[in-house]
């Protein structure tokens, strides 16, 4: 048999509300580890990996991410010794169909035509060797020009999923939406409904014809957008005035649920590998190492006499006592206690959060950036502190403020500082001023981490007011 080219696609998107205060916009879910060693997008990105065999050429993968998380996906990667082919950067959100498009417009270039395995990068699968072993099957069929969905047979009336109808074996009838309780009791009753993992196979030419019968709007925009694209390091940018025009629409609406009775028949692949979408606290809830009294517990927690109950912790001891099917989750800046079948709608939180223009809903009191991170110590009127981390041999932007005045404090390793026209090495417990409206610099020449504390003093102190005038990391 001859090789048979599969090209992993990851879906990097989204935002993850419904798993706030630990998912952010800036941080979301799928950069997580929510079970496990690793992240969310990092186990998705080797299940991918690892569907390779004989008869099999898996390429690297192509990642379709979001602008603004590039540098979080290319960390991730390094991390997991994952080198990917292409990280296609969204500018925009416009959904799942035009990000899907992107990738197989990338894996035709060259006159290719892979086999595509789509799959969301916020997802959990306990079993991986069953989940590579349905993928391979999938790819088999997707090979011969067929469109292949992955679907998980119901164990409960879960009305958080879509689901998939199925009559005659494998081929797929209909597309139900998220059903009330009700419906979604009778399903279960009924057989021959399974849930919609949102994992799909088939060949990029498949995707764009089908697309194309379908929407050619869509395909026609995207294309264009694709076509004036800009490519630097590992990163592909769509033009981002054409790529903003595009239709917003979902893989399911745009074309999905428009298969069946077409001549682009849909078969389902049973997926049994312990599949969860991690969607809301009861998700992970569910997937959790659960003690004698089915409580789920992470980081520093203390439960006394609870039951049925998540208590993650993440900067700080946590007690709990006499509680009962109730999420409580922790982070540094904020704490969510909710009933644990109301977990979906932690949503309507991040939404008030939204409206009222509060900063818990963007980022974490910890930020990460390309050179390391800065976590939020201390602020009040006029003055703020923050621990700086810098990973070795990276820098910031050369910079300057035109309303605040900093002074950095020394606590480990060896800090590069340039102000003016002046560089001076600095070791632990020495200290420099940088006076406001000076250029200045902060680099790590060494090969451990540098960590400094910097006090910030002025009348404004957020994070607009930095002027780069040059940046390794490409950033305005």
């Amino acid at each position: 048999m001859p090789d048979l080219l599969l090209q992993p696609v990851v879906l990097c998107g989204g935002s993850g509300t419904r798993l706030w205060p630990l998912s952010r916009a800036g941080f979301p879910k799928q950069f997580l580890v929510l079970s496990g060693n690793s992240s969310l997008f990092q186990q998705a990105a080797q299940r991918l990996v690892d569907v390779s065999e004989a008869g099999f050429a898996v390429a690297p993968p192509l990642v379709v991410g979001n602008e603004a998380h590039r540098f979080l996906i290319l960390e991730q990667l390094r991390e997991a010794q994952i080198e990917p082919a292409a990280v296609l950067l969204e500018p925009s959100g416009r959904n799942t169909a035009p990000a899907v498009t992107l990738a197989a417009l990338q894996a035709r270039l060259g006159g290719a035509d892979p086999v595509l395995l789509v799959t969301p990068a916020d997802q959990t699968v306990t079993e991986p060797e069953r989940f590579v072993q349905a993928l391979r099957k999938a790819a088999r069929a997707a090979a011969d020009g067929r469109v292949v969905l992955l679907g998980i047979t119901p164990d409960r009336p879960e009305t958080g999923y879509g689901y998939l109808r199925v009559e005659a074996g494998e081929a797929v009838q209909a597309f139900v939406e998220k059903p009330d309780a009700a419906s979604a009791e009778r399903y279960l009753a009924e057989g021959g409904y399974f849930w919609n993992a949102g994992i799909f196979v088939l060949r990029a030419s498949t995707w764009l014809a089908a697309l194309g019968e379908f929407r050619p709007d869509i395909l026609r925009a995207t294309e264009a957008a694709f076509a004036a694209r800009r490519g630097d390091q590992r990163f592909v940018r769509p033009d981002a005035a054409l790529f903003s025009a595009i239709p917003a629409e979902s893989v399911d609406y745009a074309v999905m649920e428009r298969c069946p009775g077409s001549r682009f028949a849909i078969d389902m692949q049973p997926l049994t590998a312990g599949w969860n979408d991690l969607g809301a606290w009861e998700a992970v809830w569910q997937v959790g190492e659960k003690d004698a009294d089915g409580n789920v517990q992470r980081g520093d927690a203390l439960l006394e006499d609870c039951r049925d109950t998540l208590v993650h912790a993440n900067s700080r001891l946590v007690a709990a006592v006499g509680l009962q099917d109730v999420m409580v989750v922790e982070t540094a800046d904020a704490v969510l206690v909710i009933d644990r079948q109301r977990s979906q709608q932690v949503k309507a939180v991040v939404e008030r959060l939204a409206r009222e223009g509060r900063e818990e809903q963007l980022l974490h009191r910890k930020v990460h950036r390309p050179w390391g991170w800065y976590d939020g110590i201390d602020s009040g009127t006029r003055f703020k502190v923050k621990r700086i981390q810098v990973k070795p041999g990276a820098s910031l932007s050369r910079q300057m403020h035109h309303h605040r005045a900093e002074h950095w404090i020394v606590v480990r390793g060896t800090a590069e500082v340039t102000v003016g026209g002046k560089t001076l090495l600095l070791s632990e417990n020495q200290s420099t001023y940088i006076p406001l409206g000076e250029t200045h610099r902060l680099a790590n020449p060494g090969k451990m981490p540098l960590e400094i504390i910097e006090v910030q003093s002025g009348a404004y102190l957020d994070e607009d007011d930095i002027v780069r005038f040059d940046d390794p990391y490409g950033r305005n």
